[in-house]
C-alpha cells in the first residue's frame, strides 16, 4: 500500500516527458530561424518639425525573411513593428497613385515598384530639392501649382457635334497621347532635374510640361495657340537643358524630355 502511494504521488510531482522536451524543441526553432534570417538595414531620413534639429539618417534593421520585396513593404514593416513615428505617403501600392516617391539609394522612384537591393544598407531620403514636412514627406504645394498652372482640362471654342455627347477622336489622334497621359504626378522627373533645383517657382519643370503638351497635342483641344503662347517663356521652357534626368527617374517609363523637345520645335514653326 504505501508503495502505491509513492508511485502516486512520484507521478503528479514528476512531468511528462514531452513537457521537458517543450523548450528544448522551441530553442532549437528559435536557433534555426536566428540562422535563417536575412538582416537589412535601412538608413532612413529623419527630421520632426516638433524637434526642429538637424536632420540625421537612423538606422533600421529587420529580417527580409519576414518582409515583402518592395521598400515600401519594408517602410511599413519599420512603422508598424520597430518605430510608428516613422512617417512617409502611400496608399495604392500599385505604382498609380504616385504617393510613395522618394529617393532611394541616389535614385528617385516609387517606393511601391522598387525592389529592395540586396547586400549594403539602402538609404532612403525625401525627394531632393523640396521642402519637408516631416521624416520623408515632402511639400508638393509649388509642384501642384505648376501642374495647375498648365490647365490641364479640355478647352473648347465649339460645343461638341452632337450636343450634349461626348467629343469624338479618331483612334490615330488618340495613339499620339500615349506616352503623356500615363503620368501620375509623383514629382520623381522634377525633382531629378538640375534646372528645377535651380529655378523651381519659375521652370514649370519636366511633369507640368509633360502635361502641357499631352493637351496642345489632344485633337479634340481647340486652344492649342494659347496654350503654347503661355509656356513661351526663357524660364517656364527654355530653362530645360536636355539632361534627361526626368526620363531616367520616371517610374512609369515615359519621356518627359521627348515632350518638352517637341514643344520647342512646335513653337519654333510658329
Amino acid at each position: 500500500m504505501a508503495t502505491g502511494l509513492l508511485r502516486r504521488r512520484a507521478s503528479a510531482v514528476a512531468p511528462p516527458v514531452w513537457r521537458l522536451l517543450q523548450p528544448r524543441l522551441h530553442a532549437t526553432e528559435a536557433k534555426t530561424e536566428s540562422k535563417d534570417a536575412t538582416m537589412k538595414t535601412f538608413s532612413i531620413y529623419r527630421w520632426n518639425p516638433a524637434n526642429p534639429s538637424k536632420p540625421e539618417l537612423q538606422n533600421y534593421e529587420i529580417n527580409l525573411k519576414e518582409c515583402g520585396p518592395m521598400v515600401l513593404d519594408a517602410l511599413i514593416k519599420i512603422k508598424n513593428e520597430i518605430d510608428p513615428t516613422l512617417t512617409f505617403r502611400r496608399s495604392c501600392r500599385e505604382g498609380i497613385c504616385g504617393s510613395c516617391a522618394m529617393n532611394i539609394d541616389g535614385c528617385n522612384g516609387l517606393a511601391c515598384l522598387t525592389k529592395i537591393p540586396s547586400g549594403a544598407p539602402t538609404m532612403i531620403t525625401p525627394l531632393p530639392h523640396m521642402f519637408v514636412i516631416k521624416d520623408l514627406v515632402v511639400d508638393m504645394t509649388n509642384f501642384y501649382n505648376q501642374y495647375k498652372s498648365i490647365e490641364p482640362w479640355l478647352k473648347r471654342k465649339t460645343p461638341p457635334p452632337v450636343p450634349g455627347k461626348e467629343y469624338p477622336q479618331s483612334k490615330e489622334d488618340r495613339k499620339k497621347l500615349d506616352g503623356m497621359y500615363e503620368c501620375i504626378l509623383c514629382a520623381c522627373c522634377s525633382t531629378s532635374c538640375p534646372s528645377y533645383w535651380w529655378n523651381p517657382e519659375a521652370y514649370l519643370g519636366p511633369a507640368a510640361l509633360l502635361h502641357a503638351h499631352r493637351w496642345i497635342a489632344d485633337s479634340r483641344d481647340e486652344y492649342t495657340k494659347e496654350r503654347l503662347d503661355a509656356i513661351n517663356d526663357e524660364f517656364k521652357l527654355y530653362r530645360c537643358h536636355t539632361i534627361m534626368n526626368c526620363t531616367r527617374a520616371c517610374p512609369k517609363g515615359l519621356n518627359p524630355a521627348k515632350q518638352i523637345q517637341t514643344i520647342k520645335s512646335l513653337q519654333l514653326r510658329g
